[in-house]
């Protein structure tokens, strides 16, 4: 009887421990200093996979109380609330809060990029996992520190995950789909830098609206030195589209990248702009560096132009103040094959949509090939079309309920990370290729700098 007795409390206690463990593999999240409105996207919804309550380490300010007024926001909605619950931790010491107290076992990051890389070592030194906002580093001193982060993310076994949303964008994705169709596309060419095998254009802006309402952008954001110059921001999703499209799921080691020019230039504005994208009536001090004559220059323009294993590559990001009415963010794109060209395009003609056409090279049997291909990507694409243009250019039509838009993508993204963190790593690819994005970008930075 005491042998059963035995038994049975042996068995409860390990049962105890397995319930235990299910719990804690579920995804906790500590979001530290959230200092850029992606850290309020990965929250606009649910997930069943990460609990509910999330706790927050920040100083206290306007920065982290824009978070808080956001996820309130997407708490308290009419359609499709979420149900969050917000401990916050508001304090000077908040890092170190977070690494001794570690309520949660994924730390989101996503606010000044010149921080990121300490918080994302500490983060890893203290055994959590992170789930961080582009870009991971600036410059190639932080380069170095993200090398030792992975090497040591390794040896703990952590995810390091960077938040690359451009991946979900529907037209980017059926172009990638059928650059895969050797029949239909050939293989992507060579090029040359005035003619890339594959380019990227990213144009965005200071002015925008956000989750329904005006953005009010920290006055920091504009200081390079802090948010990190555009050659080094933006185009790190620019640079991520170039290795996921001409090369995916291959590694892509920082010895198949060399630089063949890069430049960068400035945006300017007014205090009047100024004061209406922060909200303040002046300049702070640290931006008196860059204002001449009551106008701010700002350097969050680049053009990197690069080989990848070969193949000519160009990405270039632009910031204007605010875009033409009824437009937004726009993204130019083309992959250049053997047999046919794949252009994304969203201008005046596209009423600012982006819009992926296919331009035939060879002209017999092209339009058989191509329907035989968008007929293969139904599935995963279902409602995709083709619209003849001219003799040799399609429009692929895209039903709109396919075109979720950019904040819906963080969630995309994160159930992506939800299902690395699951099978406990990244995709044999990610990580090699991480380390060489940000090896292309800051050495172009540095390149840029020197001309």
């Amino acid at each position: 009887m005491k042998i059963i007795k035995s038994s049975l409390i042996a068995i409860l206690i390990l049962l105890g421990g397995c319930v235990k463990n299910q719990k804690s593999s579920k995804v906790k999240l500590m979001t530290l200093d959230p200092g850029h409105f992606h850290a309020a996207l990965i929250q606009k919804i649910s997930y069943d996979d990460i609990d509910g309550t999330v706790d927050v380490y920040a100083p206290d300010g306007p920065e982290v109380r824009d978070f808080l007024n956001k996820i309130e926001g997407y708490n308290s909605r009419e359609e499709k609330p979420t149900n969050w619950t917000v401990r916050t931790h508001l304090s000077e010491d908040y890092l170190d809060k977070m690494i001794n107290e570690k309520p949660g076992n994924v730390m989101v990051v996503s606010g000044k990029n010149s921080k990121k890389i300490d918080y994302i070592w500490a983060a890893v030194n203290a055994g959590l996992n992170v789930y961080a906002d582009k870009p991971l580093v600036t410059n190639q001193e932080d380069f170095k520190k993200l090398e030792k982060v992975f090497a040591l993310a390794k040896e703990k076994n952590l995810l390091v995950y960077d938040i690359m949303t451009e991946r979900f964008e529907v037209t980017t994705r059926i172009q990638k789909a059928l650059s895969l169709k050797s029949d239909l596309f050939g293989t992507l060419l060579d090029g040359s830098p005035s003619a890339p095998a594959i380019s990227k254009v990213s144009v965005h802006h200071l002015s925008k609206i956000v989750s329904g309402k005006p953005l009010v952008r920290p006055a920091w954001f504009l200081d390079t030195d802090q948010q990190g110059e555009g050659i080094v921001d933006v185009t790190t999703h620019l640079v991520d589209l170039v290795q996921w499209e001409a090369f995916p799921d291959q590694i892509i080691d920082s010895s198949e990248v060399k630089i063949v020019s890069a430049k960068r230039w400035t945006t300017s504005l007014s205090l009047q702009q100024f004061k209406k994208i922060t909200g303040l009536d002046e300049y702070p001090e640290y931006l008196q560096k860059d204002v001449k004559s009551d106008t701010l220059s700002i350097y969050c323009n680049g053009e990197i132009n690069y080989t990848l294993k070969g193949k000519h590559a160009k990405v270039s990001v632009i910031w204007d103040y605010e875009a033409p009415e009824g437009s937004g963010d726009t993204h130019h794109s083309s992959m250049r094959g053997s047999k046919s060209d794949l252009i994304i395009i969203q201008g005046v003609t596209e009423n600012y949509k982006p819009t992926l056409y296919v331009v035939a090279k060879e002209m017999e049997g092209f339009e058989s090939k191509l329907n035989q291909a968008i007929k293969s990507l139904q599935e995963e694409f279902p409602g995709i079309n083709t619209e003849k243009v001219s003799d040799n250019q399609w429009k692929i039509k895209i039903p709109a309920a396919l075109k979720i838009g950019h904040e819906a993508h963080f969630g995309q993204v994160t159930d992506n990370f939800l299902k690395y963190y699951k099978e406990g790593k990244l995709p044999q690819w990610e990580v090699p290729n991480m380390i060489t994005k940000y090896h292309t970008t800051t050495r172009a930075y540095k390149k840029a700098l020197e001309q």
